[in-house]
Protein backbone atom coordinates (compact mmCIF):
# COMPACT_ATOMS: atom_id res chain seq x y z
CA UNK A 1 0.00 0.00 0.00
CA UNK A 2 1.41 3.42 -0.94
CA UNK A 3 1.30 6.11 1.48
CA UNK A 4 -1.53 7.94 -0.69
CA UNK A 5 -3.64 5.34 -0.75
CA UNK A 6 -3.40 4.95 3.23
CA UNK A 7 -3.75 8.96 3.29
CA UNK A 8 -7.40 8.22 1.35
CA UNK A 9 -8.34 4.81 3.47
CA UNK A 10 -7.87 6.96 6.37
CA UNK A 11 -9.58 10.26 5.41
CA UNK A 12 -12.16 8.39 4.42
CA UNK A 13 -12.86 6.17 7.32
CA UNK A 14 -12.84 9.66 9.48
CA UNK A 15 -15.34 10.94 6.37
CA UNK A 16 -13.49 13.61 5.72
CA UNK A 17 -13.46 15.62 2.32
CA UNK A 18 -10.12 16.68 0.77
CA UNK A 19 -11.72 20.15 1.54
CA UNK A 20 -11.90 19.17 5.25
CA UNK A 21 -8.03 18.27 4.97
CA UNK A 22 -7.43 21.36 2.64
CA UNK A 23 -9.15 23.31 5.75
CA UNK A 24 -7.26 21.56 8.50
CA UNK A 25 -3.90 21.35 6.90
CA UNK A 26 -3.54 24.95 4.65
CA UNK A 27 -2.57 22.22 2.39
CA UNK A 28 -4.28 22.46 -1.31
CA UNK A 29 -7.07 20.45 -2.18
CA UNK A 30 -5.53 19.32 -5.32
CA UNK A 31 -2.44 18.60 -3.49
CA UNK A 32 -4.29 16.03 -1.63
CA UNK A 33 -5.58 14.57 -4.94
CA UNK A 34 -2.11 14.28 -6.06
CA UNK A 35 -0.73 12.39 -3.23
CA UNK A 36 -3.54 10.27 -2.58
CA UNK A 37 -3.13 9.40 -6.61
CA UNK A 38 0.70 8.68 -6.24
CA UNK A 39 1.72 11.69 -8.42
CA UNK A 40 3.83 13.33 -5.81
CA UNK A 41 5.75 12.19 -2.51
CA UNK A 42 5.11 14.43 0.37
CA UNK A 43 7.59 15.51 2.78
CA UNK A 44 7.76 14.23 6.18
CA UNK A 45 6.76 17.48 7.71
CA UNK A 46 3.93 17.42 5.13
CA UNK A 47 3.01 13.60 6.68
CA UNK A 48 2.63 14.92 9.64
CA UNK A 49 0.24 17.99 8.66
CA UNK A 50 -2.03 14.84 7.38
CA UNK A 51 -1.72 12.99 10.24
CA UNK A 52 -2.71 15.93 12.84
CA UNK A 53 -6.01 16.81 10.22
CA UNK A 54 -6.78 13.09 10.35
CA UNK A 55 -6.00 12.53 14.46
CA UNK A 56 -3.72 9.37 13.69
CA UNK A 57 0.06 8.98 14.79
CA UNK A 58 2.62 9.67 12.26
CA UNK A 59 3.34 5.96 12.09
CA UNK A 60 0.12 4.53 11.71
CA UNK A 61 0.32 6.33 8.40
CA UNK A 62 3.29 3.58 7.19
CA UNK A 63 2.56 0.86 9.48
CA UNK A 64 -0.81 -1.35 8.20
CA UNK A 65 -1.31 -3.67 11.64
CA UNK A 66 -3.72 -3.36 13.96
CA UNK A 67 -1.41 -3.11 16.97
CA UNK A 68 1.39 -0.54 17.23
CA UNK A 69 4.75 -1.90 16.10
CA UNK A 70 6.69 -3.67 18.81
CA UNK A 71 9.08 -1.47 20.60
CA UNK A 72 12.93 -2.24 18.36
CA UNK A 73 15.47 -3.96 20.65
CA UNK A 74 18.92 -1.86 20.55
CA UNK A 75 21.94 -4.14 21.01
CA UNK A 76 25.63 -4.12 21.48
CA UNK A 77 28.78 -4.93 20.31
CA UNK A 78 28.83 -7.76 22.39
CA UNK A 79 25.65 -9.16 20.50
CA UNK A 80 26.94 -8.78 17.56
CA UNK A 81 30.43 -11.60 17.02
CA UNK A 82 29.33 -11.61 13.39
CA UNK A 83 31.02 -8.09 12.99
CA UNK A 84 34.15 -8.17 14.82
CA UNK A 85 37.26 -8.49 12.99
CA UNK A 86 37.64 -6.48 9.37
CA UNK A 87 33.51 -5.39 9.54
CA UNK A 88 34.35 -4.32 13.23
CA UNK A 89 33.79 -0.06 11.55
CA UNK A 90 30.13 -1.43 10.62
CA UNK A 91 29.62 -2.60 14.22
CA UNK A 92 30.82 0.78 15.42
CA UNK A 93 28.44 2.52 13.23
CA UNK A 94 25.79 0.55 14.31
CA UNK A 95 26.13 1.48 17.94
CA UNK A 96 26.89 5.25 17.41
CA UNK A 97 23.71 5.13 15.55
CA UNK A 98 21.62 3.28 18.30
CA UNK A 99 22.73 5.76 21.00
CA UNK A 100 21.33 8.69 18.18
CA UNK A 101 18.21 6.50 17.99
CA UNK A 102 18.10 6.44 22.18
CA UNK A 103 17.78 10.31 22.58
CA UNK A 104 15.21 10.16 20.20
CA UNK A 105 11.29 10.72 21.25
CA UNK A 106 10.04 6.54 21.25
CA UNK A 107 7.31 7.15 18.20
CA UNK A 108 9.75 9.30 16.17
CA UNK A 109 12.13 6.32 16.44
CA UNK A 110 9.34 4.04 15.49
CA UNK A 111 8.26 5.94 12.03
CA UNK A 112 12.12 6.10 11.24
CA UNK A 113 12.37 2.54 12.04
CA UNK A 114 9.16 1.88 10.13
CA UNK A 115 9.96 4.34 7.20
CA UNK A 116 13.46 2.34 6.77
CA UNK A 117 11.46 -0.75 6.44
CA UNK A 118 9.48 0.20 3.65
CA UNK A 119 12.43 1.64 2.02
CA UNK A 120 14.19 -1.62 2.16
CA UNK A 121 11.20 -3.83 0.96
CA UNK A 122 11.81 -1.96 -2.36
Amino acid sequence: MTIGTKLRELREQKGLSQGDIEKATGLLRCYTSRVENGHTVPSLSTLEKFAGALDVKLYELFYGGEEPPAAYKMSSLKDMPELAGPKGAAARFQIKLEKLLKNMPESDRKVLLNLAKKLAAR
